[in-house]
């Protein structure tokens, strides 16, 4: 039987192993993500919406955060989870934990830098209006966040894709342990390296289909927040 037909086969059927593996990755990254935005959109409005000392140079890294290599993010998670890190009493080193961690690390940049350009976009549009009625930094930041939300979604639809994309930081603190860490992404790699292509094809055919159905997403917000505006 051919490779991809095999891999059809083990998708159709609900192969118990591909859908382990896809529902971890769903868990670990869509629990990066809620986290990630906890931190990355209040941390984005708040420098969009305030002037201090060395702003500057903290949009230019917060952009520059955005391109983190996984590997090295991977490793500075490792050695803070290790036995003889700062985190090593955790005990959280290769577990979905440490790879929701490493994900976490990832994906705020991203989500930080996104909110804080839609944010000021919307600052310099309202300005006026939110000064004129003597609005406080609180309710400023929650009105903007909450005009903003549809571009917000495709901010954290973004950031899902990239942590669901992900292979190398999950790799080393995760370890890819069968049943317990593995991945889509992780798992791909690892069985095409052993010439089990079928599950390697089957969850490739899984993987674009989330990053399909996230772009599909992220386009209706979009069109829906243009709706509401218009």
């Amino acid at each position: 039987m051919p490779e991809d037909v095999s891999a059809l086969h083990l998708i159709l059927t609900g192969d118990p192993a591909l859908l382990a593996i896809v529902r971890l990755s769903l868990i670990v990254s869509l629990s990066a993500v809620i986290l990630a935005a906890l931190i990355g959109v209040p941390f984005g409005a708040l420098v969009a919406l305030t002037r201090f000392p060395g702003r500057e140079g903290v949009v230019v890294v917060l952009n520059a955060l955005m391109g983190l290599p996984p590997v090295v993010v991977g490793l500075l998670v490792y050695l803070s989870l290790s036995r003889s890190g700062p985190l090593g009493s955790w005990g959280i080193l290769f577990t979905p934990q440490a790879m929701v961690i490493a994900q976490t690390i990832l994906v705020a940049p991203i989500i930080a830098a996104l909110t804080r350009q839609t944010i000021e976009d919307l600052w310099a549009e309202y300005r006026d209006e939110l000064t004129a009625m003597n609005v406080g930094p609180i309710v400023r930041v929650a009105t903007l966040i909450w005009d903003a939300r549809f571009s917000l979604v495709t901010t954290l639809l973004a950031g899902f894709g990239r942590a669901a994309a992900e292979v190398g930081a999950v790799i080393i603190v995760g370890g890819n342990i069968d049943g317990f860490t593995r991945t889509m992404t992780t798992a791909i790699a690892l069985e095409t390296s052993k010439g089990d292509l079928p599950l390697a094809i089957g969850l490739g055919m899984v993987l674009i289909a989330i990053v399909v159905a996230i772009n599909a997403l992220a386009w209706t917000a979009r069109r829906a927040g243009e709706r509401m505006a218009g």
